[in-house]
């Protein structure tokens, strides 16, 4: 006889079978969790980033239980990988422990979200005026990169666009020669892209808009108009946090 399915667990069996590796969502977290860290595709890695992929489209929604022998039994490996992969996404926020309860997949806020993009509005200034100011020519060649795989996502679908422009922020972040400001963005990035794509899922319409103000920032790079630079990032940020606040407000309904 089968053991009887704990409450509020999600279907893993059907859930995990489903998963890609292909999935633009799940490339973008697993670039996530590679980047800045010492990645040696352990199973424990693996485990987390399809874990945290499931969370980040909502297949795993919050208040959901993951139960250690849950995953054990569908991916039919040990409890030592799947602890250290619960303790990677606890280490992102995706995750928290509770006593009785265990791992317990956390709930987006609306405070926890405005944090966010405070830290993410005021680092990524510091980041493109360090940028216009001592490597415009490599912002240019990031744009020059980048934009066309943006443009094409655009007609894909809001994970294809929310991979492409959260691989390319890290990729900005890499050109700092402020280490500390690439290492504080990285440590919020999966939890921005949880809140991104949460607020473009329900919006899928801002994606030509979002298109937009890259379009507009690459202008004012060129430009290397400093003020126009950071104007139009802040505009940038603030549209996906109150697409993302809206989101947040039906989810909860």
């Amino acid at each position: 006889m089968g053991r009887l399915k704990t409450t509020n667990t999600p279907d893993l069996q059907s859930l995990l079978a489903l998963q890609t590796p292909q999935n633009p969502v799940m490339l973008a977290v697993e670039h996530a969790l590679k980047h800045g860290r010492d990645w040696s595709a352990s199973v424990a890695d693996q485990i987390a980033v399809r874990l945290a992929g499931l969370i980040t489209v909502d297949a795993i929604h919050a208040g959901q239980r993951l139960l250690e022998n849950d995953i054990c039994e569908v991916l039919e490996v040990s409890r030592a990988p799947v602890r250290e992969a619960l303790r990677i996404l606890e280490r992102e926020r995706l995750v928290e422990f509770r006593a009785r309860r265990g791992a317990i997949v956390t709930e987006p806020n609306a405070q926890d979200l405005r944090d966010i993009y405070v830290v993410r509005d005021a680092l990524f200034a510091i980041l493109l005026r360090q940028l216009v100011q001592e490597r415009a020519d490599a912002l240019d060649a990031w744009f020059e990169k980048f934009m066309p795989q943006f443009g094409k996502a655009v007609e894909e679908s809001v994970d294809a666009y929310i991979s492409v422009t959260f691989v390319a922020n890290m990729a900005m972040a890499d050109l700092s020669s402020n280490r500390l400001v690439g290492e504080l963005l990285n440590s919020i990035s999966l939890r921005v892209l949880r809140y991104v794509r949460l607020g473009l899922a329900c919006h899928p319409g801002s994606l030509e808009n979002s298109l937009k103000t890259w379009r507009a920032l690459q202008r004012a790079v060129s430009k290397r108009d400093i003020d126009a630079v950071l104007q139009t990032a802040h505009k940038r940020i603030a549209n996906s946090r109150e697409a993302a606040i809206r989101a947040l407000g039906s989810h909860q309904r």
